[in-house]
């Protein structure tokens, strides 16, 4: 059954009611098992690296694509089963450089996936592309493969810069795979944009930012690029051949992109994503909600419970990074994860509570309780303490409908989470601290101006598919 075999398939076990998630997927799981988790696939194969990228991703001469795809397909099945999951919400193709990958290939993976679990026939399915290899008949085969969102990697439209960033494609090509994405993922189309390049202008990046503007869909990703240890930009920077951008420049940088990006009509719903017209992303959305989510692929991540392995607790997951090992353990057993972790409670509450107040909605009273349904939100945090503190600045609120930033916190989630983190860790622990004498110890610090806390790349903070997403590399 090819990938549009497996949307009709969907759409008739929905039945006239239409398809939301768990729809026709049999029998509902017991109360302890979580139904749904959205699936990350990493394809780890890029044709260069660019000088800014430390990621987990692989120049090779040649790709052994068929081995890739049944290690993909059957790892994604091993995990799935492994958790239990009845459907799937999201489905993302990150990487490296997924368009590189042949549509037959997603095809295959989707297909898998549709026979572990429910895929509903509306669920996100989002591509990373690079615009080198986003041509309009190659895209026209990934939509036929079942994906319906894209994520352009476009950082700039400006050749200067994109040749510092070490980036295969030019401005046009650029221009012209947005513009063709466009025309084949109508209203769905996302583009990545980094700004605080080595020598950047306020001016440069508000040029940069109008014709992003004049260009894009309906989602677009803004990023400070962030230098990292063994990548060629940061050594020329540490190395004093380029400047350094002024912490101050990069959050105003940040604040003017808000500004025109609210101003075009874009809602914005995370520390660095914006969108218009309910363009949000589904499945980035599930990480922020610290919702389960199953990595496949070298080195993706992954947050679920093991229910078929006799795991009662969400656990951390990493898959083997390096492809030949990865794909060795595969074929042995059906999946490569490389180190798992059982998370705490309080584990499990500090990841809400960091990923939560990334979004404009912030930790809501219904989620956290999810959690932690014996210490509620106001109880850590609407007693005296750090986010008191915060309240009474304007940087943060409390209140019916949960915690969260203010559009000025926002900017500065870098420096309050530090705080709020440490009161939760002094709450939970109070019980055991009270019984056992000992005064109560956390500190806040100074509040900095943070741009957006993330490194440069994808549509959610971090790499690898731990809270994943990056666009096109």
């Amino acid at each position: 059954m090819a990938a549009r075999g497996w949307r009709r398939a969907a759409a008739a076990a929905a039945g006239p009611g239409g398809g939301g998630p768990g729809a026709g997927a049999g029998p509902a799981p017991g109360p302890a098992a979580p139904a749904a988790a959205a699936l990350y696939v990493h394809w780890p194969y890029c044709r260069k690296r660019c000088s800014y990228c430390n990621f987990n991703k692989y120049v090779v001469p040649a790709v052994d694509e068929a081995a890739v795809r049944a290690c993909l397909a059957r790892e994604a099945r091993t995990l799935l089963r492994l958790g239990r999951v009845q459907s799937v919400t999201s489905v993302f193709f990150g990487g490296g450089t997924p368009s590189l990958a042949s549509p037959g290939t997603v095809a295959a993976v989707l297909e898998a996936v549709a026979g572990a679990a429910h895929l509903p026939a509306d669920a996100e399915v989002t591509l990373e592309a690079n615009p080198g290899s986003a041509g309009a008949p190659r895209l026209a085969g990934f939509r036929a493969a079942g994906v319906n969102r894209l994520s352009i990697g476009v950082q700039s439209l400006d050749d200067a810069e994109l040749r510092l960033l070490g980036r295969e494609h030019t401005a046009a090509e650029a221009r012209a795979a947005v513009e063709a994405a466009r025309g084949l993922f109508p209203g769905r189309t996302s583009i990545d944009l980094l700004f605080g390049l080595p020598g950047q202008s306020r001016g440069a990046w508000a040029r940069g930012l109008e014709a992003a503007l004049g260009l894009c869909d309906d989602h677009v990703s803004l990023y400070q690029l962030t230098l990292e240890r063994g990548t060629a930009l940061a050594a020329q920077v540490w190395g004093g051949a380029l400047p350094a951008p002024p912490q101050d420049l990069l959050a105003d940088m940040y604040q003017a992109a808000r500004a025109a990006l609210v101003a075009a009509g874009f809602w914005h719903y995370e520390v660095s994503n914006f969108a218009r017209k309910g363009a949000l992303s589904t499945h980035n959305l599930s990480y922020w909600r610290a919702e389960q989510y199953i990595g496949v692929g070298p080195g993706a991540h992954g947050r679920f419970v093991p229910w078929g392995e006799g795991g009662c607790r969400r656990e951390a997951r990493v898959q083997t990074l390096e492809p030949d090992a990865w794909m060795r353990e595969v074929q042995r057993q059906g999946h490569s994860t490389r180190r798992r972790v059982v998370l705490s409670p309080l584990e499990q509450l500090e990841e809400v509570l960091a990923l939560g107040l990334r979004t404009d909605e912030g930790v809501t009273h219904e989620r956290w309780g999810r959690f932690s349904p014996n210490l509620s939100l106001e109880a850590v945090f609407g007693a005296p303490g750090e986010a008191r503190a915060l309240q009474e600045q304007g940087w943060l609120v409390l209140d019916g409908g949960g915690l969260r930033c203010t559009r000025e916190g926002l900017a500065l989630l870098d420096s309050l989470l530090p705080g709020l983190l440490c009161q939760l860790q002094h709450r939970w622990a109070l019980p055991a601290r009270r019984a056992a004498g000992a005064a109560p110890g956390c500190g806040g610090g100074a509040l900095r101006r943070s741009p957006t806390g993330d490194r440069a790349g994808g549509e959610a903070a971090g790499r690898g598919g731990v809270v994943r997403g990056d666009s096109g590399e």
